[in-house]
């Protein structure tokens, strides 16, 4: 089995590790009009990463995949809060409170890196993940936010395999910024998440790719449909 990222629809994603670990990022599966899966059908969960309590990210269907998987959930301490009155037991949280950013965490061999995201939130700020599975393959997922500068700091700090990058603009990062971004984070691979979800985005990834192909050449972009994956 080869590391992999399958995306599950708008932000929502699971990476999957060659050693079996599995890692949720912002399980929104019931509502999603482009996920590929109904929660019933994860089975398998070892870590949830939630960014922020937008309902297009914290969705509904955490509990039940805890409840399902034993999945250990990782969030901000005022979201890991709201959780815990969603039904997300304590013991399934992180320290039984949450963590914040900058702080570096190790979970059944995976190694999470919170960052920050510029982006709104009710519960606690928008936050963005880097991961490290056991084999040292980085995945960077940036949750939803805009383009800033210390994106480069990751790039400098993370030998980032694989970035998952929204593109879809009015909330997120734009085609223009995306592509620029990748000149900060200097992904292997980077793979457009955040669009084409509601009429009001960005509907495809062609602007991201012609620009990221003129920025940053030594990226691969790689756009794929929901359902399907890519390996790091």
């Amino acid at each position: 089995m080869a590391n992999s990222v399958k995306w599950l629809g708008h932000a929502a994603c699971a990476i999957t590790s060659e050693g079996g670990k599995v890692v949720l990022v912002d399980p929104w599966i019931t509502g999603n009009p482009s996920c590929p899966v109904k929660r019933e059908e994860i089975g398998k969960a070892d870590l949830i990463l939630v960014t922020h309590d937008h309902f297009d990210h914290l969705g509904s269907d955490i509990p039940d995949l805890v409840k399902a998987t034993g999945a250990v959930v990782i969030a901000q301490p005022e979201l890991a809060n709201t959780l815990q009155q969603s039904g997300v037991s304590q013991e399934n949280i992180i320290f039984g409170m949450g963590m914040n950013i900058g702080g570096q965490v190790e979970v059944a061999g995976i190694k999470v890196i919170m960052t920050q995201a510029f982006h709104s939130g009710t519960a606690g700020n928008a936050v963005g993940y880097i991961v490290v599975l056991e084999d040292g393959k980085t995945v960077y997922h940036a949750g939803d936010t805009g383009i800033f500068a210390d994106m480069e700091i990751f790039g400098k700090l993370y030998n980032i395999d694989l970035a998952l990058l929204p593109i879809g603009s009015v909330f997120v990062m734009d085609p223009v910024q995306a592509a620029f971004s990748l000149t900060l984070l200097k992904p292997k691979k980077a793979v457009p998440i955040h669009y084409g979800t509601f009429p009001i985005l960005v509907q495809d990834a062609g602007e991201f790719v012609n620009l990221a192909r003129t920025r940053a050449p030594e990226t691969e972009v790689v756009v794929i449909k929901p359902g399907q994956e890519v390996e790091i």
